[in-house]
């Protein structure tokens, strides 16, 4: 702790700036005082379990309502055995939230006054621990005074206040920079007491980052979003200052500038939504044929009229089911037009009957032409050969069986026997 004194006593030294990083003995006074921060931090924590343990017989509910080790320290030592809380001013240690429930919590409490000799060991216990803080804040003030030396990027970016913060907790400039960005975030951390209140408006778990400038200045809806893209880029900056790749700050500056830019961009609207237009009306003909062979292809296809009947429904009349009262599939209006049977008689479609009326019109045959084995001559015992037209008389006797059987003209065979 003397030497760092009389480092801030004496200011800042740079005339070493061409001298390696790990060889400056101001860099290894560094390295040792971010050792020494984390180490007044275990210490810190040691005495407020000590504290916490002796105090809990006088006032078990105040370490559930006060969880960071300072704050507890100073609200014990202001106490003391004090059990009427209304002549204790607490303003200016905790929240007025807070102040207002330990008041509460303190008028029901269970816990007793301490032996004397037990609450000098407390308070004594409290000074240690306030007198490690300070000197923890000496240690964090030397090596904020030497980060635009020790990590220039990394200073651009957070600030010299939160980057010393920031290597201190995590031990030094290396261990920072090994760390993953999602733990940077968190680095500083503090657990949020609400005490029986919302968790609505808390806030979501942030470290140091929460200090910077740009963290506050970036709108609270964006917040969450900015602080991961700081601990991102933060974690980068620190890897460069540990291996010394810029130490003109050219690249934090660079970072910094990406930021400002991510985050302006969040904040512009939404482009305005274009109106579509209608797509370009096809001349061209359709491809799809049509014809005989489509229109009966959709025939076939086509809904029969007992699908229809099924599918309808008759206002107040329950329908029939397969399985019946209401279960199983519905028949719908099948059976209910007066008939009483489900079937529907199937009738003639129209493609059909068109076809069938022109099967009948057409003509098969020799196109109206006379049978080859008729002949316009007879052999008549008057006049010999004579022309006669064979329709006549095909008309005259009819055909088939009509010109034996039912003919007027005809009459039986008779067969001689012999």
């Amino acid at each position: 702790m003397q030497k760092v004194e009389d480092a801030l006593e004496k200011g800042s030294d740079f005339s070493n700036q061409g001298m390696v990083l790990e060889d400056d003995p101001e860099y290894q006074l560094i390295v040792d005082c971010n050792a020494l921060s984390v180490d007044i931090e275990n210490e810190i924590v040691i005495i407020h379990n000590f504290i916490r343990d002796k105090y809990r017989l006088k006032f078990p509910e105040l370490e559930s309502l006060v969880h960071h080790p300072i704050d507890y320290a100073r609200v014990v030592k202001k106490i003391g055995n004090e059990t009427d809380l209304t002549l204790v001013d607490l303003e200016g240690l905790l929240p007025s939230a807070i102040i207002m429930v330990v008041s509460v919590t303190a008028s029901t409490t269970s816990g007793k006054p301490l032996p004397e000799d037990v609450l000098q060991k407390t308070i004594d216990a409290c000074d240690r621990a306030l007198d490690l803080d300070t000197a923890k804040k000496k240690v964090l003030d030397f090596v904020e005074s030497r980060m635009g030396y020790i990590a220039p990027n990394l200073s651009t970016i957070v600030g010299s206040a939160v980057a010393a913060k920031l290597m201190g907790t995590a031990g030094g400039l290396s261990a920072l920079a090994k760390m993953p960005a999602c733990n940077v975030q968190l680095l500083g951390a503090k657990k949020k007491t609400l005490a029986g209140f919302s968790t609505a408006t808390s806030q979501f778990r942030v470290g140091y980052i929460e200090q910077t400038e740009i963290f506050q200045t970036t709108p609270p809806a964006l917040r969450s979003r900015a602080c991961r893209l700081l601990a991102s880029k933060a974690t980068l900056a620190a890897r460069i200052d540990s291996t010394r790749g810029d130490p003109s700050g050219n690249a934090g500056r660079t970072l910094k500038e990406e930021i400002h830019k991510k985050i302006e961009k969040w904040q512009e609207p939404p482009p305005a939504k274009q109106p579509k237009p209608l797509p370009v009306p096809d001349s061209e003909p359709k491809k799809k044929r049509g014809g005989r062979r489509l229109r009966k292809m959709k025939e076939r296809y086509a809904i029969t009229d007992m699908r229809k009947l099924a599918n309808r429904m008759q206002f107040g009349v329950p329908e029939e089911s397969s399985l019946g009262d209401g279960l199983g599939e519905g028949y719908g209006m099948l059976g209910q037009a007066g008939s009483g049977k489900l079937r529907v008689s199937i009738g003639q479609s129209k493609l059909a009957a068109k076809v069938a009326k022109k099967f009948k019109e057409k003509h098969y045959g020799s196109s109206g032409a006379t049978s080859g084995l008729t002949s316009s001559l007879a052999f008549t015992p008057v006049q010999g050969i004579e022309l006669t037209n064979p329709q006549a008389h095909a008309h005259q006797l009819g055909s088939g069986t009509q010109s034996t059987y039912f003919s007027e003209t005809g009459t039986f065979s008779k067969i001689k026997r012999t």
